[in-house]
């Protein structure tokens, strides 16, 4: 499993979240297998978006492909940070 850790501020939060939703075939097509969308804890409009992806090529092709570059823009991402992760292990307590 790959995973995708993103960290953005967006202009707000609901509007974001409406054009992400609408995106979820468009992200399952490419790869995304499952996410988390988490908030600062004092701030709803910084944004981090973990999720598992089939292969990072997969991940990386969609997160720089010029439509979803056209998205996170109508979407009012702000300078959107990706971090590609291999996983190393899991465990639950």
């Amino acid at each position: 499993m790959k995973y995708i850790l993103i960290i953005h501020e967006v202009e707000d939060y609901l509007s974001w979240k409406k054009i992400f939703d609408n995106a979820s075939e468009v992200r399952k097509k490419a790869g995304e297998i499952s996410y988390q969308v988490l908030k600062y804890e004092n701030d709803a409009n910084k944004i981090v978006h973990f999720s598992a992806w089939n292969s990072l090529e997969n991940a990386k092709l969609f997160f720089n492909s010029p439509k979803l570059v056209k998205i996170r823009a109508d979407a009012g991402v702000k300078s959107p940070d990706f971090i590609y992760l291999d996983l190393l292990e899991a465990g639950i307590l």
